[in-house]
């Protein structure tokens, strides 16, 4: 597996956190891994691609989705440790993508 970064942004609410996915998406090449939705309303939205583009993105994100919601946080890995894989959503990527959406 290539190196690639890693970014997060964290939202209060699905409004916001599909505004802060469409706008990371469309700014920078990177690759959308999915989303996990933590509890209380909280969701987070994953992004992967080089670092200078995670970064580009994330912020990007972070400042769309303050605009319609509330953003939590927002966090760039540059070099994640492979274990690091494990963590990453499951079935919860857009559809199109490796792994199968799920209805919750």
């Amino acid at each position: 597996m290539q190196q690639e970064a890693l970014g997060m942004v964290e939202t209060k609410g699905l409004t916001a956190a599909i505004e802060a996915a469409d706008t990371m998406v469309k700014s920078a090449n990177v690759t959308l891994v999915g989303y996990e939705k933590i509890g209380s309303g909280l969701v987070t939205v994953i992004v992967r691609g080089d670092v200078g583009a995670v970064k580009a993105a994330t912020d990007a994100g972070a400042s769309a989705a303050a605009k319609v919601g509330e953003v939590k946080s927002t966090h760039v890995i540059p070099r994640p440790h492979t274990d690091v894989e494990a963590f990453l959503p499951k079935g919860r990527s857009p559809k199109g993508s490796s792994s199968k959406g799920s209805n919750e």
